[in-house]
């Protein structure tokens, strides 16, 4: 039985590569993605015959240079020259949308936004009709602020 898992540790390296894409997969970050670089190396390398210890030094390596030059590369090429990226909820800023349900005078409406509809309150607490193009000027956790456009 041990035999069978040392002969067959590619197989091990392989589940290691996919369960760190899948992690990868929550953070968006690239850097479990190099892990999974490192596994996807070290499986081909088990596959021709190499030791544990051996296997254990090339993902160790193949990781690391992942980190030091894949990750900026993607990082650089997917998301940009920002270094901050904003939220969905942040990303809202200075964006234009349409009121969808009135907002009174020192209360709440509601702002639809690419199909997502939000609370919202005037910049000013004046009234906005129904149908009013307004600019996301704030947001207040899920309330977003608004100034008319």
């Amino acid at each position: 039985m041990i035999d069978y898992f040392t002969a067959n540790l590619w197989q091990l390296w392989a589940l290691v590569m996919v369960v760190c894409l899948i992690l990868e997969l929550t953070s968006g970050d690239f850097f479990i993605l190099c892990f999974s670089i490192g596994a996807l190396v070290t499986a081909v390398v088990s596959a021709f015959g190499l030791g544990f210890y051996g296997q254990l030094v090339v993902f160790a390596v193949a990781s690391v240079l992942s980190i030091f030059f894949v990750r900026p590369w993607l990082a650089r090429h997917l998301h940009g020259k920002r270094r901050e990226r904003p939220s969905n909820a942040d990303a809202l800023m200075g964006r234009i949308g349409r009121v969808s349900e009135a907002i009174e005078q020192g209360g709440y409406g509601r702002v639809a936004i690419d199909g997502d509809d939000w609370k919202a309150v005037s910049v000013d607490g004046q009234y906005v009709p129904q149908g009013q193009n307004v600019r996301v000027v704030g947001r207040e956790s899920i309330i977003i602020t608004v100034e008319k456009a």
